[in-house]
């Protein structure tokens, strides 16, 4: 298995697993949406040996109290039900992490499992505030990521977003 930054070829696969993987096709939609919006920061890939993909992660921009802070949301993991329990999952974030250390960028933010994020180095974000529900999470790239207290942020959406 290979992981790597996502390339324009990866995109139907990366597709064809949303599809296969989610009940509806929110989510394949919406990454499409992003995609074609120019808001994906960051794609990572686990593929096989015939280049199909089987997790995946992506990264897009959000903002703190209405700016650009060089901060990423992790807007989707998801990983081949098939597969699952191999720590695909941890090691496309990790990846994704080093990747978008690598470019400059300050922090992530997720929504969701706690529990999970919480075991691969993310903190809750109580001093952070978004329109959607639920707990926050924050992994700092840098220490002025720690700065931003009572913050507001905001996840980029496509302009036609289906969630």
């Amino acid at each position: 298995m290979l992981i790597r930054t996502e390339i324009g070829v990866d995109a139907a696969s990366i597709d064809s697993l949303l599809r296969r993987t989610f009940s509806d096709t929110q989510q394949a939609e919406r990454i499409q949406a992003l995609r074609e919006e120019g808001l994906l920061t960051l794609g990572v890939v686990a593929t096989d040996e015939q280049g199909q993909v089987l997790g995946y992660a992506a990264f897009s921009p959000l903002t703190v109290n209405g700016e650009d802070r060089q901060w990423v949301g992790l807007t989707l993991l998801v990983v081949d039900p098939a597969l699952r329990g191999q720590e695909m999952g941890k090691k496309l974030i990790f990846e994704g992490l080093d990747t978008l250390n690598e470019f400059g960028y300050a922090a992530v933010v997720v929504q969701g499992e706690s529990h999970y994020f919480r075991r691969i180095g993310f903190q809750a974000a109580e001093h952070l505030r978004c329109q959607q529900p639920g707990e926050l999470l924050i992994y700092r790239l840098a220490d002025a990521a720690s700065d931003e207290l009572n913050a507001e942020i905001a996840f980029a959406a496509p302009s036609a977003s289906p969630l």
